[in-house]
């Protein structure tokens, strides 16, 4: 792999990046230091989500950082970039096929360890769980702790993504508790200008520790 799975994790969200937002905004959170970014588009216009990624892939080249595409592993596979599966979004293993060895692919694993442990025996590069705090993006109540981080951390030897409603109040227990990768949507992206975009991106990539 090319970058080292630590850091901020920036997930896109069309609503929120919107109305010519999605290119300026990512490259502010890419300058501020996110290492992952994952294009997530529910929508089924294929051309248009086609040219977004292409425009991320080269944005997320020039800063060093990962691109992620999420549930769409020909997509991905076209693009020659990573890919994150949901539960219920496609075999880890066919993708793993699909995309080769060295492709990173990341998995959901909610707040399950028996999830994670099949992800891990399918190859995935890295393990999701959450949701942690209330969350925009997925609202309902938090189902992780930051004891399944624990646990996770002696468990699997990859790196371990947290999600759902982080912010900078309480991104710092997550990555006490083992977490690599702080997956974050609408603390990140839900400014009001780009810069605004960059400064919470460094300040969430300086709660880090050097290593």
């Amino acid at each position: 792999m090319k970058t080292k799975l630590r850091g901020l994790y920036a997930i896109t969200d069309s609503q929120l990046l919107a109305d010519g937002k999605l290119l300026p905004y990512v490259e502010a959170a890419l300058k501020g230091g996110a290492r992952l970014l994952q294009y997530r588009d529910k929508t089924a216009d294929s051309a248009r989500r086609l040219r977004e990624a292409e425009a991320l892939r080269e944005l997320c080249t020039r800063y060093g950082a990962e691109l992620i595409i999420n549930d769409d592993a020909e997509l991905a596979a076209r693009l020659g970039v990573g890919l994150h599966l949901g539960q219920g979004d496609g075999s880890l293993a066919a993708a793993r096929a699909l995309l080769g060895r060295q492709a990173i692919i990341g998995a959901t694993c909610h707040a399950q360890l028996a999830l994670a442990a099949d992800a891990n025996r399918e190859g995935a590069s890295y393990l999701a769980f959450g949701r942690f705090f209330n969350s925009n993006t997925k609202p309902g109540a938090p189902a992780a702790t930051t004891d399944l981080l624990t646990q996770a951390r002696a468990h699997f030897n990859l790196p371990l993504a947290a999600i759902g409603g982080i912010d900078l109040d309480n991104a710092g227990q997550l990555i006490s508790a083992g977490a690599d990768l702080l997956a974050v949507v609408h603390s990140l992206f839900s400014a009001p200008s780009a810069a605004e975009v960059e400064r919470r991106a460094r300040a969430f990539s300086v709660l880090f520790p050097s290593s």
